[in-house]
């Protein structure tokens, strides 16, 4: 991925930008220094190091950087889409260069070029760092934002505010400082903005489920979004306790625990190997008309001897009284999984409907 992001044509290109807006920019001295420094860098690595080169050709003082900066931002993103533009990596600088000399002594003119900025790509890392030093004068910043024209800058106050934004810097914001942000971001007409609603509310359900129940159960009586979109936002803000089997939330998505369902587990085998694929069958049967939400665990043998569990999704259905649901799964161990490492031992698989467990079965998993 690095290489698709940071190679000599995407370089090439932010120097052309940048020759074009500043008279004595040297575009081939960024490019050759720029190029020069990726074999031993990573992806985030390599961002920091555009910075470097970048800074080096532009101004001291941060105002008349900011200035520079902005002038040679790219058009901004497409107005008229509502999802999936999220920029190009190699306008992540300004952000960088925003945060390096402006976050001490220049915090209204570095949140100005955040702005605009996040018009180009997502500012989401680089916002955080000014929640952490100044968190009153920035959130008041963010409930502007919020309801700006621009939906990049709206979903930049979800998004940036996230508990557990992946890569990202720890912010240390209470529920209710963002909570109060998604109060109005939660009508937004754009999917890019209710997907970051969805995954902030899933990063708070791993904190304060019963606030986040409580909220979607705020903006369903509210009806300012329309019931479909609410109803994938709340499916998609509620998929970690639904792996945990919460009971609030099992009962959010129309799912009761108390089900009068029984089950059982075929395996094509009893042993698999590291690299293969384990099939199995799931046989469920129910006492009444019922929704059901079936998953399946598998608990990992690991070196200490104990089990790690994982959850994945199976089926989500609807039973008939006295009617069998039969469900066929083939299940991959990744050989070379870089998340996860898998350890040869005793293997099990627990199917749970609606977050309870109905069956369970044994199986070796072999190198």
């Amino acid at each position: 991925m690095k290489d698709q992001l940071f190679n000599a044509e995407s370089v090439g290109q932010l120097a052309a930008e940048y020759a074009a807006a500043l008279p004595d920019f040297d575009a081939d001295r960024f490019v050759t220094e720029a190029l020069s420094g990726f074999a031993e860098r990573e992806l985030m690595a390599r961002m920091a190091w555009m910075a470097d080169c970048l800074e080096g050709q532009l101004a001291a003082d941060f105002p008349t950087m900011a200035a520079q900066l902005q002038a040679a931002l790219p058009p901004r993103l497409d107005p008229s889409q509502t999802d999936d533009d999220f920029g190009r990596f190699i306008h992540a600088l300004p952000g960088i260069l925003a945060v390096r000399h402006g976050l001490e002594d220049h915090r209204p003119r570095a949140m100005a070029l955040l702005y605009e900025a996040t018009q180009r790509f997502s500012m989401e890392f680089y916002i955080r760092p000014f929640l952490n030093r100044w968190p009153e004068e920035t959130l008041a910043d963010l409930a502007v934002w919020a309801h700006d024209d621009n939906y990049h800058v709206r979903r930049l106050v979800s998004e940036g505010t996230r508990p557990r934004l992946p890569w990202a810097q720890g912010i240390g914001l209470a529920p209710e400082q963002t909570l109060s942000l998604l109060d109005v971001l939660c009508a937004d007409h754009a999917r890019f903005v209710t997907r970051s609603v969805a995954n902030h509310l899933n990063d708070l359900s791993k904190i304060v489920p019963d606030q986040v129940l409580n909220r979607l159960a705020i903006w369903r009586d509210e009806g300012r979004q329309t019931v479909k979109e609410l109803d994938w936002m709340r499916r998609h803000a509620l998929r970690s306790l639904i792996k945990q089997g919460h009971g609030g939330a099992m009962a959010a998505l129309g799912y009761h625990a108390d089900v009068p369902v029984t089950g059982r587990i075929i395996l094509g085998q009893n042993c698999v190997a590291i690299g293969e694929a384990l099939e199995f069958e799931v046989e469920l049967m129910s006492e009444a008309d019922i929704p059901v939400l079936v998953d399946y665990r598998i608990g990992f043998a690991r070196t200490s001897g104990k089990t790690s569990e994982k959850v994945f999704k199976l089926k989500t259905a609807k039973m008939a009284a006295d009617k069998p649901l039969r469900l066929v799964k083939r299940h991959v161990f990744k050989a070379a999984a870089t998340t996860f490492t898998l350890y040869a031992g005793a293997h099990s698989i627990t199917v749970q409907v609606n977050g309870r467990d109905v069956a369970t079965a044994a199986f070796h998993l072999m190198d």
